[in-house]
């Protein structure tokens, strides 16, 4: 047999890749995916592992599996084998080689990252083929995830975040005869102390795929360590085994203190909630806390896990306590959630850190660095009680812009350098900016962000038991993404302006846009288009890259119409 030559080879992978119909893959593994939840539901486990190897075994749920891997924040990071998929080449090979047949995980490249206390934490970085093994072996296991999770848990599920969490804890802490009595708790070393044992007992997966994942071992220094306990943090599965190991506190502790409605029940006034490791647990005595905190003790001991002893403690709400970034404190009879002190401070070393470095750039590329991290920080905050924070927040950074102004110009005057910094925007005086010139000659004007200019918006927070595999929340959750979508300022940046004018969908394939999209020129820049929102469309990352590919090869038009 006389075989095809390597550039036939090699051109035939990249049709491979870009003709991969996505909206149809994604149908394909959302219909097994909600079987799946289905079957568990009815309580058919059988059912439901004949429908995980189906989905493990599908063309698309692998295609969705390396585009997933291949698109995330952390795709440019290789594992020990030093390998990345940037090519369409290399995704069309890696679809064909997810196989579990034969399957031997390469160990993890341990890297340290600082914390906030002066520790590191320890980081497993899984080569590209274990990556995509593991969100292959993710999309069969979610469905069940979700569908067996607590009510209260809210860190890394999908449409739940951290505000969902401090909206629960503002829900269970703000009447009058709320629990006034809170254990603060958190979890040691959650994710590299799971029991192996217990994971093999109770995960619903591949358990012989399972296992090697657990048992890799990792490398550092040049020398290959065995893993006897826990799950790498950095792997693709990781968040939603350590979910699955915690889910059943919630029901452990209202076995233990009476179910929801029940007269006992209100008398301990114990509830749950739970972020990742992170948890609080309300109680109306200090004696009941006690008691809890033995019995979510008994509860991780099952696990391999405990306590932090340093981390854990039990406070009054009118003494308050941080969680995630914010503090919760009763005033009297009033409860303000507020950015917590170390979350200000940390935002503002973090600014304070970006301008002492950028000494020779210029204003408006300092402006492209600050503003991104004032956004960032003031979306996070924006549905509490945050107006206070974020103007002294605007009095810090000015104060530190002004210092780099003056470094600058030491020789200039006061007035000087007023004129050459800040200008008049509308009724406000003292506005950092800069006038620019873009590519096509015209001239910008760039401000920094304020932080008293982000709006509060309070959020809506998610129902407990809202399954976004089963059908019938399906017009629940597109109610709720509509209402966030339409919550987003015109104004706020242009991939905003156009998730609203497509409606956060993609301007190629319809399909929504759930992560960070791509803006496409109708018009290339090269042949006289402008960067205007006009000519400016938002797409999937693999879309765009698609587009560009059937453009230039002549095969179909660009999306809107407009001629390339």
């Amino acid at each position: 047999m006389i075989s095809a030559p390597a550039d036939d080879a090699t051109s035939g992978a990249v049709q491979l890749w870009h003709q991969i119909d996505w909206h149809q893959a994604r149908r394909s593994v959302r219909r097994l995916q909600n079987r799946i939840a289905q079957a568990i539901q009815a309580g058919r486990w059988h059912k439901a592992r004949a429908l995980q190897r189906l989905l493990t075994h599908s063309f698309y749920a692998k295609a969705l599996a390396v585009k997933r891997v291949t698109e995330n924040r952390g795709s440019k990071t290789p594992g020990v084998d030093g390998e990345i998929w940037s090519t369409p080449v290399s995704k069309a090979q890696a679809i064909g080689a997810l196989q579990a047949k034969g399957y031997r995980p390469q160990p993890l490249r341990r890297v340290y990252i600082p914390k906030s206390n002066g520790k590191r934490r320890a980081l497993g970085i899984p080569v590209m083929a274990d990556r995509a093994q593991q969100a292959l072996h993710l999309l069969a296991l979610e469905p069940i995830a979700e569908t067996l999770a607590d009510p209260c848990s809210y860190g890394f599920r999908p449409h739940r975040a951290s505000r969902d969490a401090i909206g629960h804890c503002f829900i269970a802490l703000s009447r009058k005869d709320s629990p006034q009595w809170i254990l603060d708790a958190d979890i040691s070393d959650c994710f590299g102390q799971i029991s192996h044992s217990w994971l093999d007992r109770h995960i619903p997966m591949d358990k012989r795929v399972l296992r090697q994942w657990l048992k890799a071992g990792f490398m550092e220094q040049g020398r290959w360590w065995p893993t006897e306990q826990g799950t790498p943090q950095g792997g693709t599965a990781s968040p939603t085994l350590a979910n699955m190991t915690l889910d059943g506190l919630q029901a452990c502790l209202r076995r233990h203190f009476g179910g929801r409605g029940s007269t006992r029940a209100a008398r301990h006034g114990v509830q749950l909630i739970r972020y990742a490791d992170d948890f609080l647990i309300t109680a109306r005595s200090e004696d009941t806390l006690l008691e809890a905190k033995a019995v979510v003790g008994e509860f991780l001991a099952e696990r391999g896990l405990g306590l932090s002893p340093e981390k854990t403690r039990i406070v009054h709400i009118r003494d308050g306590f941080d969680f995630l970034g914010w503090n919760v404190r009763k005033y009297r009879d009033t409860l303000l959630v507020r950015p917590a002190r170390k979350n200000v401070h940390a935002f503002m070393d973090q600014v304070r850190g970006i301008i002492k470095t950028s000494q020779a750039m210029k204003q408006e590329a300092l402006i492209a660095r600050l503003n991104p991290v004032i956004r960032g920080w003031c979306n996070y905050h924006r549905n509490q009680v945050a107006k206070e924070a974020f103007v002294k927040a605007d009095h810090a950074i000015f104060n530190a812009l002004w210092r780099w102004c003056k470094r600058r110009h030491p020789n200039k005057s006061r007035r000087w350098i007023k004129r050459r910094y800040f200008h008049r925007v509308g009724n406000r005086q003292w506005v950092f900016g800069a006038h620019f010139t873009r590519k096509d000659g015209t001239v910008g004007f760039v401000t920094l962000r304020q932080c008293g200019d982000t709006p509060i918006r309070r959020h809506v927070k998610i129902q407990g038991n809202a399954n976004p595999y089963d059908p019938r929340w399906e017009r629940y959750f597109e109610r709720r993404w509509q209402r966030q979508l339409q919550n987003q300022p015109r104004g706020k940046m242009m991939g905003s302006a156009l998730r609203i004018r497509q409606a956060g969908r993609c301007g190629h394939c319809g399909e929504r846009i759930t992560g960070a999209g791509e803006l496409h020129h109708l018009l290339f820049r090269t042949r006289g288009g402008t960067d205007r929102l006009p000519n400016l469309v938002l797409l999937h990352p693999v879309c765009h890259q698609r587009l560009h590919h059937s453009v230039n090869r002549g095969n179909a038009p660009p999306p809107g119409g407009a001629k390339a």
